[in-house]
């Protein structure tokens, strides 16, 4: 059981971290970068372990469910595969050691797949803003996350500046 300690008039439990295992969403775009750089600093601050996931689609929509070729997987694939090292080039310069990992299928499905077999208990995707013709148009990968998650989840638009992330000590 933990201690209680008392400060003021309330009392606390002894520190645990709030998250643990945070799941990074990463796309290598503007929105992407930004929810990146917050989860990380989060990672930082709580100790949490950080897997970083990028996620190509197949879904509807996609040229790969239309019929196109193995060598525009390849081509799909190599080009998720450099987001994915930059994404880890960068964590790793923040001071942490993530876990990458690369999926194909539904966006939604395969990020709430990942949040269950890892046991993360925070998922960070990037905000993409759209026009309200878009937004009703589409489907919204951050309501189906939100539906669809058993853990939390941040929708990330904060700049996190370098001063943050790269501290000594």
């Amino acid at each position: 059981m933990d201690a209680i300690i008392l400060q003021g008039s309330f009392p606390h439990r002894r520190h645990t971290s709030m998250y643990t295992k945070i799941l990074l969403c990463y796309d290598g775009s503007r929105e992407g970068r930004l929810a990146l750089r917050e989860g990380a600093r989060l990672a930082q601050i709580t100790g949490a372990r950080v897997i970083l996931l990028a996620v190509v689609e197949t879904g509807a929509g996609n040229a790969l469910a239309q019929g196109a070729d193995v060598g525009a997987l390849a081509i799909q694939q190599a080009d998720f595969g450099g987001i994915l090292d930059e994404g880890h080039q960068r964590l790793s310069a923040m001071g942490l050691a993530p876990e990458v990992r690369m999926e194909f299928g539904d966006p939604v499905a395969k990020i709430a797949s990942v949040a269950t077999e890892t046991g993360a208990d925070l998922v960070v995707v990037g905000h993409h803003r759209q026009g309200l013709w878009t937004r009703w148009m589409s489907r919204s990968v951050a309501a189906g996350l939100a539906d669809a998650l058993g853990c939390s989840l941040l929708l990330a638009q904060k700049v996190v500046e370098d001063s943050d992330l790269f501290r000594d000590g």
